[in-house]
């Protein structure tokens, strides 16, 4: 049983929202930021990001397929989920995630995907054999026409995919922010700058992740590093980086500024029980340490080997203050009472269905997805850069 200081009403002991609800937008951002850093190579025309373009696709796909099973876990009855998409409700927020998802996954993501590897797809289905031979045919969806001028409107409807994509991937993390920031009477979560600060954290995340990832697969080939892409992601990061972290400034200092009937509870909790969580895991250690970090490759010419070692530090180190952000918000919004008065702490199960195990599971799932995903559809663009075109 939690731990209760003060007075609390019974229905305010109990954590309703658990680590699942923490995982829950910590791999959505995961999926926005990924998509966000393919998109800079698509539209943007960053070319020196492309060795992670295909990368961070894959990437975006396995932890999307990934972000609803915390919630569908989480619920009472987790079989009924699928009624959110057959009796629509537009005024509630959780039940247009449904649309947005599916949306996001199927008109998005899996269609850029598709677009991107139609030609590898084809050329697939012809040299295979036995079940991957089967497999490869169905993905072609019977377009086997790779020419090259179905292929340059393959890269123009891409283009376009992509671009929709941008505000729809702000969408499909923004809202879960919107859902938090709209709860006026939880005032730890009721600002409106909750959407743009889980935005841009998403972003950090993303980025980081499949920066860590691209090291770490590429060493595993046996591969060398291509350090302009990763110069370029560092730097990409760094600044986005500082953004969301003056969001988050300017939200305290607004706080602290307005100091209502709630901000001495809050203060409280901040120098009590989240100090470990936000002061030194979110803020030291997983904000200002990897910014100081990047800081350091932006303005010293440092050698390879050590900017190698500082992005990935600085990569580990965003991803577990991001986390703690996000259980910053999902548990520290629950730790107190209504009347300010009391206080409850979160004591988080080893062997349940929403317990650290599950959690720990739910996070490696997705590497399962993505090393599946890098077997049918392999990023690398040394493996379709010599395949012969085929004619009309």
């Amino acid at each position: 049983m939690n731990g209760v200081e003060g007075y609390m009403y019974p229905n305010e002991i109990t954590l309703y929202w658990s680590v699942l609800i923490v995982l829950y937008p910590y791999i959505t951002g995961l999926v926005a930021g990924a998509f966000i850093l393919a998109s800079l190579e698509r539209v943007f025309r960053v070319e020196a990001v492309k060795p992670t373009y295909r990368l961070a696709l894959l990437t975006a796909l396995a932890f999307l397929l990934v972000a609803p099973l915390p919630l569908v876990l989480h619920l009472g009855h987790p079989f009924r989920s699928p009624e959110m998409y057959f009796t629509p409700h537009s005024t509630s927020a959780m039940a247009m995630f449904g649309y947005v998802y599916m949306w996001y996954l199927m008109a998005v993501l899996v269609f850029e995907i598709w677009l991107d590897y139609r030609r590898e797809i084809v050329l697939l289905s012809q040299s295979s054999t036995g079940l991957l031979r089967l497999i490869y045919k169905v993905m072609t969806l019977g377009s086997t026409n790779i020419s090259p001028r179905s292929l340059a409107i393959d890269e123009r409807v891409g283009w376009i995919v992509t671009l929709v994509g941008i505000p729809s991937a702000f969408l499909l993390h923004g809202y879960v922010g919107f859902i938090f920031g709209s709860i006026k009477a939880n005032p730890w979560w009721s600002s409106p700058l909750m959407p743009v600060v889980f935005i841009f954290s998403a972003m950090v995340s993303g980025i980081a992740g499949v920066m860590l990832l691209y090291m770490a697969i590429t060493k595993l080939r046996k591969q060398s590093i291509d350090m302009r892409c990763m110069d370029s992601i560092a730097m990409y990061m760094f600044y986005i980086f500082i953004i969301d972290f003056s969001l988050e400034m300017l939200d305290l200092v607004h706080r602290i500024y307005e100091a209502d009937e709630s901000f001495r509870s809050l203060d409280f909790m901040v120098h009590t029980k989240l100090y470990f969580s936000q002061i030194v895991i979110q803020i030291c250690l997983g904000t200002i340490l990897p910014l100081v970090l990047l800081f350091l490759t932006q303005v010293v010419k440092l050698p390879e080997i050590a900017r190698k070692r500082i992005y990935a530090i600085s990569g580990c180190l965003a991803l577990i203050g991001i986390f703690a952000m996000r259980w910053n918000v999902v548990i520290g919004g629950q730790l107190f009472s209504k009347s300010f008065l009391g206080y409850t702490t979160y004591k988080m199960a080893l062997v349940t269905k929403e317990g650290l195990f599950m959690a720990i599971a739910l996070t490696l799932l997705p590497l399962l997805f993505l090393w599946v995903l890098i077997k049918l559809l392999p990023p690398w663009p040394e493996t379709s850069e010599h395949a012969p075109a085929i004619g009309d």
